[in-house]
């Protein structure tokens, strides 16, 4: 089973100095560039069949969600819309992020993108894919066929 990765809010007040590196060094801000203000957070884990992935949309119409898989690599994206929202409101707290959004996942084993299967609840968007079994390695017996 793979590592599993979480999320650490202790580590959020830092994404000004991801802003400031994405600003300083071009290269690095290709997300900002193609209109993707977030990632979402998700969850990955598998049962006997499938690798599970849940990420978290809430507010999000799912409508407005794309989600795909290409070399064993999953994408989500899609676009979290403003309501009504005046800018020159005056704000004692602003977190709720609203804009693009973008992530691509590796899967841990090799999966069938054709069959999954996607489901949308209370805000958690729950994809389903297939494992497949991995392709082993086989012997190959060799003829001799030299003369003796």
């Amino acid at each position: 089973m793979a590592n599993i990765t979480r999320r650490n809010p202790f580590l959020e007040p830092f994404e000004d100095i991801d802003r400031f590196f994405s600003d300083t060094f071009p290269a690095l801000k290709n997300l900002r560039e193609r209109g993707h203000s977030f990632m979402p957070a998700v969850d990955m884990y598998e049962d006997k069949d499938n690798v599970i992935v849940e990420a978290q949309l809430a507010g999000i119409n799912p409508k407005n969600v794309d989600a795909s898989i290409e070399n064993d690599v999953l994408t989500i994206k899609g676009k979290a819309e403003k309501k009504n929202e005046i800018d020159d409101k005056d704000y004692y707290k602003k977190e709720i992020v609203r804009g693009g959004f973008y992530r691509n996942i590796p899967m841990p084993t090799s999966v069938d993108g054709d069959h999954a299967k996607a489901e949308y609840e209370e805000g958690v968007l729950k994809i389903i894919v297939p494992k497949v079994e991995e392709k082993r390695s086989s012997k190959i017996d060799i003829e001799d066929k030299s003369k003796k």
